[in-house]
């Protein structure tokens, strides 16, 4: 065990994954039919206590549909945050929308209180529509991503939403299972909380479809469009027929025999995920020069990734990741900020500090449903020997 590999992030595939996969196989259901999507989506949508779900094929494609559903277009500007995955703001640009860069908080969540100052103060709003001043595009959504299963401040942001007539796409393709325990929004899921929500089964999420994602919406309208458009907007299934630019983008039925038998087990890698990351945080607590973020008080988080700050900064960050690497141990740091990307250089941020703070202080440690306390341990006695 000493010496054995400890990975970041790897799926857990021991429950009923195989006897779901091989009936789909033997049936010859393994493309975009079959009734394994059917039942995923509505056990899913179940889970989260949403109206509905349509299936995808990973989240990339469901925050592209999201955002046709609340009606960006090539015109439009969306509000986006700078620390996540680029697989986040890509769909912006697909469109050929605009992003614009807002920061974190300390959660790693777009910050909110920078978000409302912005629409108060960068831009115009006429009661209907709220405009960027130097750009002059319409805002007409926030992408607000739950960074590492962490819940943003969906209380805070609703409220701006509402404020400025602004529609809400959650990215919740790291939080599938994390919710309000209290407050307004107590029972609420990420991803059920704006006007649609988009989950990721990447074979690195607390489940796994090895590809594949869901969008969910309690809006009716939106999930029928969302069906629609993922099956390449076909109005006659005999004729082919088709009314707009679709797309094919629908889960096929082997993902989605995967994706059952890993919802059966969502709860188990929860309480797993939850109590490794207990012992990651008792065993830390007090060392000097680091420390285990938090996750928001008021919720259940999924713990999906945790994230250790070093207070010493970048270059510590970078000695100690190839000291694990070294000890066979895999970790990494936050992905570079986006708004510093190359293809995103010249687009508009505001006021990005936190999230530079954060990206260069921060390592993911190892945090796999499967993780063995002995290799939590095994991870904190590395860290230790400097």
């Amino acid at each position: 065990m000493q010496d054995g590999f400890i990975p970041l992030s790897v799926p857990n595939l021991k429950g009923n994954e195989l006897q779901y996969v091989t009936a789909a196989v033997e049936t010859e259901w393994v493309s975009t039919g079959g009734p394994y999507v059917n039942d995923f989506e509505s056990k899913l949508a179940a889970y989260v206590q949403a109206k509905g779900a349509v299936s995808c094929q990973n989240g990339t494609s469901g925050l592209h549909i999201s955002l046709l559903l609340t009606g960006v277009t090539s015109e439009d500007a969306v509000i986006v945050p700078t620390l996540t995955f680029i697989a986040a703001v890509n769909p912006v640009k697909y469109i050929g929308a605009e992003p614009i860069f807002m920061d974190c908080d300390d959660s790693l969540c777009m910050d909110p209180l920078k978000l409302e100052r912005f629409c108060r103060e960068e831009c115009d709003f006429d009661g209907e529509i709220l405009r960027d001043k130097q750009t002059g595009r319409r805002i007409r959504a926030v992408l607000v991503v739950h960074i590492f299963g962490n819940m943003a401040d969906m209380e805070k942001i609703m409220d701006i939403a509402k404020a400025y007539h602004l529609q809400i796409v959650e990215d919740a393709t790291e939080a599938i299972g994390t919710y309000y325990t209290e407050g307004a929004l107590k029972g609420k899921y990420a991803g059920t909380i704006g006007d649609v929500g988009v989950y990721s089964f990447n074979g690195n999420k607390i489940i796994t479809t090895g590809g594949g994602g869901m969008m969910v919406s309690d809006r009716e309208e939106f999930l029928k469009e969302a069906r629609h458009l993922t099956t390449q907007a076909k109005t006659d299934e005999l004729y082919y027929i088709h009314d707009k630019i679709g797309y094919n983008y629908r889960m096929t039925n082997l993902q989605a025999a995967l994706g059952l038998g890993q919802m059966e087990q969502l709860e188990k890698f929860i309480e797993t995920k939850s109590q490794n990351y207990a012992l990651y945080q008792s065993l830390i607590d007090g060392m000097e020069g680091y420390s285990i973020l938090p996750f928001r008080q008021g919720t259940r988080s999924n713990h999906w990734f945790y994230s250790l700050l070093c207070a010493e900064g970048r270059q510590v960050r970078d000695e100690l990741i190839s000291r694990f690497s070294e000890h066979n141990i895999q970790t990494r740091p936050i992905w570079g900020l986006i708004h510093q990307q190359k293809p995103y250089v010249n687009s508009r941020s505001y006021q990005i500090e936190r999230a530079a703070y954060y990206w260069e202080h921060v390592v993911n440690l190892p945090c796999s449903t499967s993780l063995q306390t002995e290799q939590v341990r095994r991870v904190v006695e590395v860290l230790q020997a400097r």
